[in-house]
């Protein structure tokens, strides 16, 4: 019996959010200060237990518990979060497969196959616009080249931030290296959402995380000055961005996903100018990849149809897409057996929002996410929550889950 400790983990994600919020919420944002005294907080705690640990090209921290054969189950989550953001997502999911690990090693004893947590750089996405960073690099599925050049709202690319933390992102493709002899892949989250809530029920097994496309739409029109041009000759770029804001609506209802415009950009910028251009980005997300391809289709038509009645031009540039993904049932049964025998009742769902668990299945690699209920469903906000009996709950869940996994993992191995 591995002597487990779910409180040892509470309190030390209490004292990560103490160290890394303000009065506004958690700044644990990619390639700055604070997120890297996450990094170091995670790494302290390694070396207490003298479990070896390393970065690889992609700015992934991995750390190894060896255990009696090479072949490993990973546990995994990410230490970056959204400006203001909350105090669970993502942290969570790592400090609680460290506890896993940790106690796996304090038990004395080898685990039957080799036990790996990593902390995936920058799952969020939340300074550039493109998420998952380093789990795409991992899966195969980044372009340096592309991905190098996005900016955040200071004018900086993810290659001139990446770079001073040590990355060079022209070779973050290399850490596909790091799928050799991983067996299986497991995550640990807040649900982010209000389902589990809803039916009170504290652990869910999740089936899968939806498709998601983002993207840009830039208007361009005309600036011309506000108090001597008439409405009825302008060409003002936001207008038609504006008619996108309620037209989205219209389409996620249509096909029963969600659509949002969550940055808009106007230039010049001035309260006395008609707006040249205008920028929006549009995240859309489906289960169904055919109903997400048909929402961006019919996306990209309103905004020419927009354009066209206000008489300006309207372009697009991709951000970023990935498909549905389908967690592995095998191991969606483990998740909710594990979750009965720890508090009883269980509740499949699938994710509305992207996790790094969405990359590693990409990569072929067996895969499955747990979720803790979050309390008013609330996420990205200061106020994110989940109670303290529920988080406890979710380390015993996880821990019965990487039981049940490792057990798969060496009978299919044979």
């Amino acid at each position: 019996m591995i002597p487990l400790n779910p409180q040892r983990a509470l309190d030390e994600m209490k004292a990560l959010r103490a160290l890394t919020s303000d009065e506004n919420g958690n700044q644990r944002v990619v390639f700055t200060p604070v997120w890297k005294k996450a990094v170091d907080f995670f790494i302290a705690k390694l070396d207490e237990i003298h479990v070896p640990h390393r970065t690889d090209v992609a700015g992934n921290l991995w750390a190894t518990l060896e255990g009696e054969r090479p072949e490993a189950l990973v546990i995994g989550g990410h230490l970056d979060s959204v400006p203001n953001g909350g105090w669970l997502d993502g942290c969570w999911n790592v400090i609680a497969g460290l506890e896993v690990l940790r106690a796996y090693k304090l038990s004395g004893q080898k685990p039957p196959v080799t036990l790996k947590v990593v902390s995936w750089c920058d799952e969020e996405g939340a300074r550039f616009g493109r998420s998952l960073f380093g789990s795409s690099a991992f899966s195969g599925h980044l372009d340096p080249e592309v991905v190098g050049k996005l900016k955040d709202k200071d004018g900086i690319t993810v290659a001139e931030a990446a770079k001073a933390y040590g990355i060079d992102v022209t070779k973050a493709i290399d850490a596909k290296k790091e799928q050799k002899g991983i067996a299986a892949y497991l995550e640990l989250h807040i649900e982010q959402g209000p389902v589990l809530e809803g039916l009170g029920l504290p652990l869910g097994a999740v089936l899968g995380t939806v498709g998601c496309e983002r993207n840009l739409i830039k208007f361009h029109g005309q600036a011309a000055h506000s108090g001597s041009t008439p409405m009825n000759v302008r060409k003002d770029a936001f207008l038609a961005a504006a008619k996108m804001a309620q037209e989205i609506y219209t389409i996620a209802a249509k096909h029963q996903g969600v659509c949002t415009i969550g940055s808009c950009v106007t230039k010049p910028g001035i309260v006395t100018s008609v707006v040249e251009d205008c920028t929006i980005t549009l995240d859309q997300r489906h289960l169904d990849a055919r109903e997400l391809a048909a929402m961006w289709k019919e996306a990209q038509e309103a905004a020419r149809r927009f354009a066209q009645e206000g008489n300006v031009e309207v372009a697009f540039e991709d951000l970023w897409r990935i498909e549905p993904i389908l967690f592995h049932p095998e191991l969606t049964a483990f998740c909710d057996q594990s979750i009965v025998e720890t508090v009883g009742k269980s509740h499949k769902l699938p994710s509305g929002p992207l996790h790094d668990a969405a990359e590693v299945c990409r990569a072929g690699i067996p895969t499955q996410m747990l979720f803790v209920q979050s309390l008013r469903g609330i996420s990205h906000n200061k106020i994110e929550d989940t109670k303290d009996e529920h988080l406890l709950a979710s380390v015993t869940a996880l821990a019965k889950l990487t039981d049940k996994t490792i057990a798969w993992v060496v009978k299919k191995l044979g």
